[in-house]
């Protein structure tokens, strides 16, 4: 009975766990706004200009998506040099997307550097994404084609379920979810209650 609970767990568990890297997803899927950040109505009392290079102020980008959802954008500063129009240097990036579900999806990065021409985000650094039903992913560096609906990250992934945590060296998402592909000493740590217990219990791996 006991192998029966645990193989039921395991078989709504994982699908569930595995799911929650969609917040990735979600957040790829919703990066062209970025593109927009570099056609905000100017304001001179944020502009900093060294050299080359113009660093606007605390750039914020609201708006709804095209089915409707909401969403936000904002940066600490947002650099452009002239030499290299088509590139939009981010720091302190944090983005904020209401899913088809009503979920809501916040995305954060120490740094972010949006190509327009490839239409590309490179996220730099504390990587953070969270949804509003309980999951949270972390990476440490991850690379988003926005077209493609392609995300790349070869540094270590951590996900928090529900019920447990899962590791990866790298993880590969393509065509917007259709394969997601956890990658290099993989683990899956769940959690499981026992009947008539209400404190978790080590699954297994």
């Amino acid at each position: 009975m006991r192998h029966s609970r645990f193989v039921r767990f395991l078989r709504l568990a994982i699908p569930v766990g595995i799911a929650c890297i969609f917040l990735i997803i979600g957040a790829a899927a919703y990066f062209n706004p970025f593109r927009n950040l570099a056609k905000l109505p100017i304001d001179p009392s944020k502009l900093v200009i060294s050299g080359t290079k113009i660093t606007m102020e605390a750039p914020r980008l609201a708006g709804y998506t095209r089915d409707d959802r909401p969403y936000e954008v904002t940066a600490r500063a947002a650099a452009q040099d002239l030499s290299k129009p088509g590139v939009l240097e981010l720091k302190v990036i944090h983005a904020r997307v209401e899913m088809q579900n009503k979920a809501v999806i916040e995305l954060s990065a120490d740094t972010g550097v949006y190509d327009t021409k490839a239409d590309t985000l490179h996220l730099i650094d504390n990587i953070v994404l969270t949804s509003s039903t309980g999951y949270k992913g972390r990476l440490l560096d991850a690379l988003i084609e926005v077209k493609k609906g392609r995300v790349v990250s070869e540094l270590p992934v951590e996900v928090e379920m529900l019920d447990g945590l899962l590791n990866a060296n790298g993880v590969e998402v393509i065509e917007n979810g259709a394969l997601v592909r956890f990658v290099g000493g993989v683990q899956m740590d769940l959690q499981m209650k026992s009947s008539g217990d209400e404190k978790p219990k080590a699954a297994g791996r």
